[in-house]
């Protein structure tokens, strides 16, 4: 089945329109559009499609949308509880292969150290991939980018990662300062210049 598409026009949304009927409409960069494979609009740029057949180029614009502390809170909460899970499914199996009991006790509590170590890792790939963010955050629709929006480089994603450190060592006051800014970037955002966004809404 084709894809229908809808365009947002005057603050109304008006169609179905199939692509064929697109090239009939004026349509530019910042148009709002999306199609029956879509939850919310997106500007028309940022369809790949549509930049094919308009020739528009890809604008990377200052995001205006910040996701709240709460909800990072959330997504942080589901991060831990799957990396968490995951260990524990391993530990499991280790622990069921050894007999001595000091090293299944020894297994049990390198969770301690390997769980940090293994959510670092898993943070930055999954934030520095086109996802732009781990399972946690993709669930709650956030995502991480610089400060011009674009998305982050390897590099970047485990510095960003690893100054949570800093945050974590001033009693939390890092992540609390977040309240204090209108991008509610924590302290180890304004340290690596990154910032958590969610998607514009219509």
């Amino acid at each position: 089945m084709d894809k229908e598409y809808f365009i947002v026009e005057a603050g109304r949304p008006k169609g179905p329109y199939t692509f064929e009927q697109l090239r009939e409409l004026s349509i530019h960069p910042g148009t709002f559009i999306k199609h029956t494979g879509m939850d919310d609009y997106k500007e028309a740029h940022e369809l790949e499609e549509l930049r094919s057949l308009f020739g528009f180029k890809k604008i990377i614009s200052a995001p205006q949308y910040f996701a709240t502390l709460d909800v990072r809170l959330l997504a942080v909460v589901i991060d831990i509880f799957l990396v968490t899970f995951v260990y524990a499914l391993i530990a499991l199996v280790l622990v069921s292969m050894v007999d001595e009991r000091e090293k299944q006790i020894a297994i049990a509590a390198a969770g301690i150290a390997v769980i940090p170590l293994i959510k670092l890792i898993y943070a930055t790939v999954m934030e520095s991939s086109p996802k732009q963010g781990t399972f946690g955050k993709s669930w709650i629709r956030i995502k991480v980018c610089d400060d011009e929006g674009g998305r982050l480089n390897t590099g970047k994603a485990f510095f960003r990662n690893l100054a949570k450190i800093l945050s974590f060592a001033t009693f939390g006051i890092g992540y609390l300062s977040g309240f204090f800014n209108r991008k509610q970037k924590c302290l180890h955002d304004i340290i690596a210049g990154t910032m958590v966004i969610k998607d514009r809404l219509i």
